[in-house]
């Protein structure tokens, strides 16, 4: 099962292929070979990459 890296939470939006919402601390999920990618969501609606608070192990989806 697919939970947030940041806070845990299993309640996660699918928003797209392998792209999800974290519905707990809005921030945007997708998952490539394995790996989650996190990103926030600007005001502008761009999105900035939140990968490098993270270690690999905790973005692994095998972990």
């Amino acid at each position: 099962m697919l939970k947030c890296p940041n806070c845990q939470s299993k309640d996660l939006g699918k928003i797209g292929v392998n792209q999800y919402y974290c519905w707990n601390c809005f921030i945007e999920l997708s998952v490539d070979k394995g790996m989650i990618y996190t990103h926030q969501v600007e005001e502008d609606g761009t999105l900035s990459s939140l990968d490098d608070l993270f270690s690999e192990q905790e973005r692994s989806l095998s972990s």
